[in-house]
């Protein structure tokens, strides 16, 4: 979700300057700041922002710069003069420089013009210069997006190799298990037990054991997670249930296995998953 664009218009008397930021949120979150005389077309520009860009933070601000081909501005002095002196113990002169002079002068409603509304002209440069900014954010989104594609595949990959090697390590495991409990079974003295009863509670330890429902499982998680990533349009909310989903295996697998080997590769895959998770907070 993170992205800039920016985009510059001219029109009689005044050169506009469109810049727009994304950064990740869970929801819709957008704020437009502008000249005062701009006002009553913001609920269209948030229209445009929310048709392009879906989800995140969005801030976007819009900038008038005077020409002097133009007389229908003046300047707010007191409010100059305020902004002057909110921003005075931040700076090393209490002098106005022209640096500081030209950053107050892009403040809000420092220019007021004798005109409410914008020209229908006016309104349709503007336009375009917002989509303008849009698609170039859009394009900075396209581009960083195939790096973070690249990313994930690479740490699922890594979670697959994971598994993969507590598959391969499995048989031995329950060999090791077994091991133990014939182990067991033969220090104790065959006189003070119920053999069924016995086998009964093996058998149900060895089950409980079991993970092979949980390699199955996040075999099939991996490959869902491959084809959503893989997809157009806003996935970022289905790719984090799939992670937790995913959590929830290796979790299992972790507690379930009982083996030093297997749950040094846990460890390792949890880290994987962790960077993923971390990661899908960039997606739409």
């Amino acid at each position: 979700m993170t992205g800039f664009g920016k985009a510059r218009v001219s029109v009689p008397g005044k050169n506009i300057s469109i810049e727009i930021k994304s950064l990740n949120s869970k929801q819709q979150d957008f704020s437009v700041r502008m000249p005062g005389n701009f006002k009553s077309k913001e609920m269209e520009i948030r229209k445009m922002l929310q048709f392009s860009l879906f989800r995140g933070k969005v801030e976007c601000n819009i900038n008038v710069e005077l020409t002097g081909e133009s007389s229908n501005y003046t300047v707010n002095t007191e409010l100059v003069k305020y902004y002057f002196e909110q921003i005075k113990p931040l700076l090393s002169s209490s002098e106005m420089t022209p640096e500081v002079l030209s950053t107050i002068m892009r403040m809000p409603d420092v220019m007021n013009s004798d005109k409410d509304e914008m020209e229908p002209q006016e309104w349709e440069d503007l336009k375009k210069g917002i989509s303008e900014a849009l698609s170039n954010l859009v394009d900075f989104r396209s581009t960083e997006g195939k790096s973070l594609f690249n990313d994930l595949i690479a740490r699922i990959i890594h979670i697959e190799k994971g598994l993969e090697e507590v598959k391969e390590y499995d048989p031995v495991r329950v060999k090791n298990m077994k091991a133990r409990l014939s182990n067991s079974i033969s220090e104790i003295q065959e006189n003070l037990i119920d053999k069924n009863r016995f086998e009964q509670e093996v058998i149900y330890y060895l089950e409980k054991l079991d993970i092979n429902e949980e390699k199955v499982r996040l075999t099939q998680h991996c490959k869902y997670f491959r084809e959503t990533l893989s997809k157009e349009g806003e996935k970022g909310k289905k790719l984090g249930f799939i992670a937790q989903e995913m959590g929830r295996e290796i979790n299992t697998i972790g507690s379930k296995a009982n083996d030093a080997e297997i749950q040094k590769t846990v460890v390792l895959m949890k880290d994987s998953l962790e960077k993923i998770k971390e990661q899908i907070l960039n997606i739409l």
